[in-house]
């Protein structure tokens, strides 16, 4: 059974920094393309990086390059998202998913398995 489990969301001020965390089981992430997506109350998901699954290509979704930088690790089936200079607009569900195939892409239906979620909220 394969399952991802996001952590290390929570309360940011602006200008904060997060760490995404998404430990995989499973499945061995070698070969596949992993991306973190996020949705926000009423608004559709958005992707948000993802990594091709030989991780020499990574892309970002323009609201976030500069600031949001995808990284995986293979030998501890782990994907994380480091968030830098956090806003407001950045506040949503953030969620792990793993693809079908090795590009990387933004289309959700891309992506076969999905972590349940982690609450990001930037606030002061």
């Amino acid at each position: 059974q394969v399952q991802l489990v996001e952590s290390g969301g929570g309360l940011v001020q602006p200008g904060g920094s997060l760490r995404l965390s998404c430990a995989v089981s499973g499945i061995t992430l070698d070969y596949r393309a992993v991306a973190w997506f996020r949705q926000a109350p009423g608004k559709e998901r958005e992707g948000v990086s993802c990594s091709s699954g030989s991780a020499l290509s990574t892309d970002a979704g323009d609201s976030v390059k500069g600031r949001f930088t995808i990284s995986r690790d293979n030998a501890k089936n782990t994907v994380y998202l480091q968030m830098n200079d956090l806003q407001a607009e950045d506040t949503a569900v953030y969620y792990c998913s793993i693809g079908y195939s090795w590009g990387c892409q933004f289309r959700p239906s891309r992506y076969q398995f999905w972590g349940q979620g982690t609450q990001v909220t930037v606030s002061s």
